[in-house]
């Protein structure tokens, strides 16, 4: 981000922090982020951060041809390790005005290891979000798919968790093991963290028995929380990432562009409270 384009005094606004955590790759944890991040941004007209924790950087890479080129910016993992580092200097904008991003970068493994060396480990990144957090109206994070410093960091910042989840007997088990995770931290370290909800990813439509028994045991465990939206398996998700845009740039009549406008409403009625909350930016999809 050009040094003299970033708002450098506070703002007015009061982001809300949602972790986008898994603890079990390819479970359409980065696509999540990017696209529930996009949807925000496109039919709500918020002001979206999207940081990406995982030092495999596939954030930037989903939203590349976004992205102008020889973008001047600090590295994430320079951020976490500086003394009173400030998240708003390693932000990039997009072409879409209401979304930026701070790209992941290789150095966050070594990141993962420095930190457990810091005072107040736990705390960096939300220090790290004093200044942005007044500029953007939510922060989404997404997490490295393990449990290690990076992600107690990025719950320890969140209002909220979302949970992607594949209809399968492990990604049930995956689930039930990050809820005690969450517990922990919400008992230990962060008061506020909320479960905003279970999403169910690359559901496949033909495993109708299957299906139905992993929601009927998330729905037991998770009452209310459970998102009435599913990502279903859909091709254009995918080429989508290959090309560098969100799925509403992509392919904006997907099934995918459906599934994920969808959980971004859902989303904005559990956070605001409401029953009833439209897009300011309605588009036929």
């Amino acid at each position: 981000m050009n040094p003299q384009s970033k708002p450098l005094k506070r703002g007015n606004k009061k982001a809300k922090i949602i972790a986008v955590c898994s603890q079990k790759g390819g479970v359409g944890k980065t696509t999540t982020a990017v696209n529930l991040s996009s949807a925000l941004a496109t039919f709500y007209d918020s002001k979206v951060l999207v940081t990406d924790l995982d030092p495999q950087g596939h954030i930037e890479k989903s939203l590349n041809s976004t992205i102008e080129e020889g973008i001047d910016y600090a590295p994430l993992s320079e951020i976490l390790m500086a003394k009173n580092g400030q998240i708003i200097d390693g932000i990039v904008k997009t072409s879409n005005e209401n979304l930026h991003l701070t790209p992941g970068d290789k150095n966050l493994y070594e990141t993962e290891g420095q930190l457990a060396n810091k005072l107040g480990r736990e705390f960096i990144l939300i220090n790290s979000f004093e200044l942005a957090k007044t500029h953007y109206d939510y922060i989404i994070i997404d997490c490295p798919p393990s449990l290690g410093n990076l992600t107690v960091n990025a719950l320890c910042a969140a209002d909220y968790v979302i949970i992607p989840c594949e209809m399968s007997v492990l990604g049930f088990e995956g689930v039930t093991d990050l809820l005690e995770t969450v517990a922990t931290i919400n008992q230990r370290l962060n008061k506020k963290l909320k479960i905003l909800g279970v999403l169910f990813t690359r559901v496949d439509k033909r495993n109708m028995a299957m299906n139905k028994l992993v929601a009927e045991n998330m729905h037991k465990l998770f009452k209310g929380k459970v998102f009435k939206s599913q990502v279903y398996i859909n091709t254009d998700l995918n080429k989508s990432q290959f090309e560098g845009e969100s799925i509403f740039e992509f392919s904006p009549r997907s099934s995918g562009a459906k599934n994920y406008k969808g959980l971004a409403e859902e989303i904005v009625n559990r956070v605001n409270r409401k029953k009833n909350t439209n897009p300011k930016n309605r588009k036929v999809l």
